[in-house]
């Protein structure tokens, strides 16, 4: 109450005592009877003139006065600071709720903390905590939104275990969801959790106040997590059992998409989804659902199957038309030339679509002549348009083979006159094997030259000793098989037979110094002059001190052995220091011989002179 009014109170109240005092006995029994009639404090409040009052126009007695007080006490709630008290809403403006708690004045709350209801009317009960009993202008100080957070855990732990709904404000988006005021806690609401259909604009809900189920509490990170779409389900699942009950396969629906996926479509068939596979989409091969659909589009559907349990079901759309091999050219066959564009690649060949929805393959084998083992990407790429041959087609299986290769010449038709035995071409190294190499003359022609007709000089174990994948080479035709498209090649056959020189100077019996290159167990092999390899037996690589020459060791060898055409030579280091002893023998032997010779000689000569000079000659 302000000063003024106090002022005018005090002044009031001395004026009714001096009126007491000059009334008749009479007026006093009247004002009894009249406070009698005026002991119910609504009908007292509601009749009293106040602005009377205030202006001081209506004196008021004394003893009146003190009997409203008293009444006033004894209806009105004393309250304390920051208890928590239900009250009622009387009035609501642009910019705030009054609320009467049955005080001696009422409290103003700001609106704003009503945002979360936006229905909120006059006659509504609220709960409000009192901030403070009177402000410096005398008003009472109410929240509403203390209120709430006072008691909202509890609130909200109770909603959770007997799964109430409850109001939210929503306030705000945020990562992944949007946040919620609900009791004053804000709450989480997923982006998943909005509908039962995904949300593509979450900013037309912020602002609104909508219903939610509380399906998660946290209370140690004071975390609450609603659901509007779980409310949305509840009352869908009744619809779903009772459309599943009437679903059958085979049966055309209407639907509307609802989702699109890199495998599939989602269709809302009514309060039920169906999912439309992306092979079910088209005939024809398609990379992503949106090829063929867009959002919201209304689709004729038929249902291919369902699971009434899982309330699962598969629809298709591309069933509701023919399927493109049933009007597929009936005077197409083996043998004719299609065209088409590239629509899948894959390592073993290619898929080429001649009509929508009709494919033919095309191996790798089927684009080139060649034998090399290649990709169907270093042929063609993905959108190439390109002509083939039908090699083979099964209308009843819907299976068509093609060729590309087949619209070129077969290079083997006359390879017996393009290579004839004899003569001379270059190709390219294209691979190895342990036996040979492999050279391409031309796309489709491979010849092999075997490892025996690469060197004439070397004993090699493979042909990358003397050759390189993607070497230029010069080779000789030596055989043709027409019939097992097989070329043999030769490229020693091009240069000099140096065995012709070998078996001039690798004569029986000529030595030469040689170096150990392998040993093994059954011998060595021994590399004359540094030009020639040659190979000597284990017991022949004896030195005179007993022991066996080693690998890296060089010494001297004798040639045992000579064959030109299977290009071998045969050596001893054993046979070099054993001749020469077998020489010293037979020297000593001869001169023993010429010395028993002369002895013998001598011995005649003198039985003769002994002769002679017994005849006296």
């Amino acid at each position: 109450m302000s000063e003024e009014n106090k002022k005018q109170e005090e002044e009031l109240q001395e004026e009714v005592k001096q009126e007491a005092q000059e009334q008749p006995q009479e007026a006093v029994q009247e004002e009894k009877t009249a406070a009698k009639e005026t002991k119910d404090p609504e009908k007292f409040l509601k009749e009293f003139n106040w602005e009377a009052y205030e202006q001081g126009i209506e004196p008021i007695k004394d003893d009146k006065l003190v009997e409203f007080e008293k009444m006033v006490e004894e209806k009105l709630k004393v309250l304390d600071e920051n208890e928590v008290i239900e009250g009622t809403v009387i009035n609501i403006t642009d910019r705030d709720v009054i609320i009467d708690i049955n005080s001696k004045s009422e409290g103003v709350i700001p609106r704003n903390e009503f945002r979360y209801n936006p229905d909120l009317k006059v006659g509504d009960k609220v709960e409000v905590m009192v901030v403070k009993k009177e402000d410096k202008n005398g008003q009472l100080l109410l929240s509403h939104k203390r209120a709430r957070q006072l008691k909202a855990w509890e609130r909200v732990n109770e909603a959770l275990e007997k799964d109430e709904i409850v109001k939210g404000y929503i306030k705000a988006r945020t990562k992944g969801g949007m946040i919620v005021d609900v009791f004053g806690i804000e709450a989480f609401l997923p982006g998943s959790q909005i509908d039962v259909k995904p949300i593509r604009d979450y900013d037309q809900f912020v602002g609104k106040t909508m219903e939610f189920k509380i399906v998660k509490i946290n209370p140690e990170f004071k975390n609450v997590v609603v659901s509007h779409k779980a409310l949305i389900e509840a009352d869908l699942e009744e619809q779903k059992r009772e459309i599943i009950s009437q679903l059958e396969k085979g049966q055309v629906l209407e639907g509307t998409v609802k989702n699109i996926t890199s495998y599939g479509v989602f269709v809302d068939l009514g309060g039920i989804d169906g999912l439309i596979h992306i092979t079910d989409l088209a005939w024809k091969r398609i990379n992503h659902p949106s090829e063929v659909v867009n959002l919201d589009d209304k689709l004729k559907v038929v249902i291919l199957d369902f699971d009434e349990k899982k309330s699962r079901i598969q629809l298709g759309l591309k069933q509701l038309e023919p399927h493109p091999w049933e009007k597929l050219d009936e005077n197409l066959k083996e043998g004719d030339k299609v065209k088409g564009k590239v629509s899948v690649i894959a390592d073993y060949g290619a898929f080429v679509e001649i009509e929508p929805g009709v494919e033919g393959l095309i191996h790798v084998s089927e684009m080139s002549w060649s034998t090399h083992l290649r990709s169907a990407q270093d042929f063609v790429k993905e959108g190439d348009e390109v002509e083939a041959v039908i090699l083979s087609l099964d209308r009843d299986e819907r299976k068509m083979s093609l060729g590309m290769k087949q619209l070129t010449p077969d290079p083997w038709a006359d390879i017996d006159k393009k290579y004839p035995v004899g003569s001379k071409h270059k190709g390219i190294v294209r691979n190895f094997t342990n036996f040979g190499a492999f050279v391409e003359l031309e796309e489709g022609v491979d010849g092999l030259i075997y490892i025996s007709d690469l060197t004439w000089n070397k004993k090699i174990k493979h042909p990358s000793e003397v050759l390189n994948i993607g070497d230029e080479v010069e080779v000789i035709v030596l055989d043709v098989d027409k019939d097992g498209r097989k070329l043999s090649l030769g490229l020693k056959q091009l240069q000099e037979n140096v065995w012709d020189k070998y078996e001039e100077k690798y004569t029986v019996g000529s030595v030469f110094e040689g170096e150990v290159k392998e040993a093994a167990g059954k011998g060595a092999t021994i590399l004359l002059d540094g030009e020639v390899e040659a190979f000597a037996p284990g017991r022949l690589l004896i030195k005179e001190d007993g022991t066996k020459l080693k690998k890296g060791e060089k010494a001297q060898f004798k040639v045992i052995e000579f064959n030109k055409d299977a290009q071998k030579i045969v050596v001893s280091h054993t046979a070099t220091y054993k001749e020469e002893e077998e020489k010293i023998v037979k020297q000593n032997k001869a001169k023993m011989e010429s010395a028993e010779k002369t002895t013998l000689g001598d011995l005649d000569a003198l039985a003769q002179l002994k002769k002679d000079m017994e005849e006296g000659k």
